[in-house]
């Protein structure tokens, strides 16, 4: 499992941080968004496919069991930061690949 590197819970922000790529806070929250969604969509997808092990062929809610393994992925998913903490992160540490095709030239 993916070791993530950012805090638990929201922490206050210097704006003047945020925006000093790209000049503009609003563009950057955009970039964080849209970063935050891919990041929720691969956790997902990788939630689902782990979980995909313990699926049960008939659906009868007398043969449901619990799955010691099962509960501690589920446990860790939980647990991981929220992913616009991750994404933020990300931003901030210059980890996040963007453009703007208005702005020719200027790549980051």
């Amino acid at each position: 499992m993916t070791k993530y590197n950012a805090p638990g819970t929201t922490i206050p922000r210097d704006t003047r941080l945020l925006d000093k790529d790209t000049g503009n806070l609003y563009e950057s929250v955009v970039i964080i968004s849209k970063r935050a969604n891919q990041i929720s969509a691969q956790l997902k997808e990788e939630l689902n496919s782990k979980l995909e092990e313990f699926a049960s062929e008939t659906d009868n809610l007398e043969e449901v069991f619990e799955n010691r393994e099962q509960i501690e992925i589920s446990k860790y998913y939980e647990s991981l930061p929220k992913s616009t903490l991750l994404a933020t992160e990300e931003f901030l540490n210059d980890k996040v690949y963007f453009r703007n095709p208005d702005d020719q030239g200027s790549d980051k």
